[in-house]
């Protein structure tokens, strides 16, 4: 009954035509606050989405560390016992370290040795842009290149006759200050492909063949420094992960894709968190807007509010009959602004309206990605200051005395 109430008092006309003004200034407040909200939301949702995509194409789904050290030895038996879990599809063996790399200039490189099957398991030989994903032999290595390594060296890699020169600090080595090359080794790669795939990645890696590495190295036949895993369902990572842990023991530390980059994404999760709470403080100012029309109605409608406590209401019931008023009041603004949002959101994902600026972005417009929660949070936070909003001009009408003359 407190709903209609509130109903034909927002349908009704005014008599004073201020309090009409007021009240649809507060609803356009509420649908410009709630729109931003969701848009921006959904922003960082496509941007979210974007760069764990990108990641996704660099790290696989979960990927076996040693505890301590740089270095874990895993037998025949234990590779035989991984590859048999239920849910791996793949694996990859890998051996990574710093080192230089030299074509007229040094540049400082991870060089990440891997098998054969990392083919099958990762996105990087699906990112070349140049060449071959070729990672030669142990004999006659090649180098497959991130494309601002290929850059800083000068070379094009599909082009270059000439081998590189790599340089690494061998295995349990001491390096000492009067001669730090006898600590070192050296050889010659030939480079046969380029990749893009992120800025973070281009500037600091490239594959080669994990063999050579091995044997620059000076690692033992079953010395590793990881070993990367697929899933055939990503959903079952936390499942899969405690059985790998199981099987290899409590000297390895075994983690997901999340784990590798957790820096990153628990950035980005508070990069959300704190802009929603940024437009949460404007959505706040401009629903209480509400504060003064509700007041405003309150006065206009004091004979109302004593006829309705004559015939028996009290002080609770007339509170929220105006408590509804402001509930209904942010709900059509909420739903308006909802609705604007998926509008300007469908168009941006249609026509691209609003560019990247730049030119070092995969994509030239700024993606963005609607998601179900985001619209319950954001409709909850407005019926809550909503609710806040109107308590004040509620209470006020509540305490309203009874004056009723002939």
């Amino acid at each position: 009954m407190n709903f209609l109430f509130a109903w034909r008092y927002f349908k009704a006309k005014k008599s004073t035509n201020a309090i009409n003004i007021i009240a649809w200034v507060s609803v356009a407040a509420i649908i410009i606050g709630t729109a931003s909200l969701i848009i921006v939301l959904s922003v960082f949702n496509g941007l979210e989405s974007l760069v764990k995509s990108l990641y996704a194409d660099f790290y696989t789904d979960l990927k076996v560390l040693p505890k301590n050290g740089k270095f874990i030895t895993l037998t025949p038996s234990q590779i035989l016992q991984l590859s048999q879990i239920d849910g791996v599809r793949g694996y990859s063996l890998v051996v990574e370290e710093k080192a230089l790399l030299q074509a007229g200039s040094l540049q400082p490189v991870v060089l990440k040795g891997v098998d054969t099957n990392f083919k099958h398991i990762s996105g990087v030989p699906n990112k070349l842009v140049k060449g071959t994903f070729d990672l030669g032999t142990v004999d006659h290595p090649g180098a497959v290149l991130g494309a601002g390594i290929e850059n800083a060296l000068g070379i094009e890699t599909d082009k270059n006759l000439l081998p590189l020169s790599a340089y690494m600090f061998k295995k349990n080595e001491t390096r000492g200050p009067a001669d730090p090359m006898q600590s070192m080794s050296n050889a010659s790669l030939i480079s046969t492909g380029t990749f893009v795939i992120q800025q973070d990645f281009d500037n600091r890696y490239a594959f080669t063949n994990i063999d050579f590495m091995k044997q620059m190295l000076g690692l033992g036949i079953y010395e590793f420094t990881g070993v990367e895993i697929a899933l055939k369902d990503p959903s079952q990572t936390d499942l899969i992960k405690s059985k790998i842990q199981s099987v290899l023991g409590n000297g390895f530390l075994v983690q997901s894709r999340y784990e590798q980059n957790q820096g990153l994404y628990s950035v980005m999760r508070v990069e959300k968190w704190v802009i929603y709470c940024v437009l949460t403080m404007i959505l706040i100012v401009a629903c209480f807007n509400m504060v003064g029309a509700l007041t405003m109605l309150v006065l206009e409608k004091q004979k109302d509010i004593q006829v309705l406590k004559a015939m028996g209401a009290n002080n609770n019931y007339v509170q929220r009959i105006f408590l509804s008023e402001g509930l209904l009041l942010a709900l059509v603004g909420g739903v308006i602004g909802i609705l604007l949002a998926v509008a300007i959101c469908w168009l941006q994902v249609r026509y691209h309206l609003v560019p990247l600026q730049g030119e070092s972005f995969l994509i030239s417009y700024y993606p963005v990605k609607l998601v179900p929660t985001d619209f319950l949070l954001v409709l909850s936070t407005i019926l809550v200051v909503a609710l806040l909003a109107s308590w004040l001009p509620s209470r006020k009408a509540a305490n309203q005395p009874i004056e009723l003359r002939s």
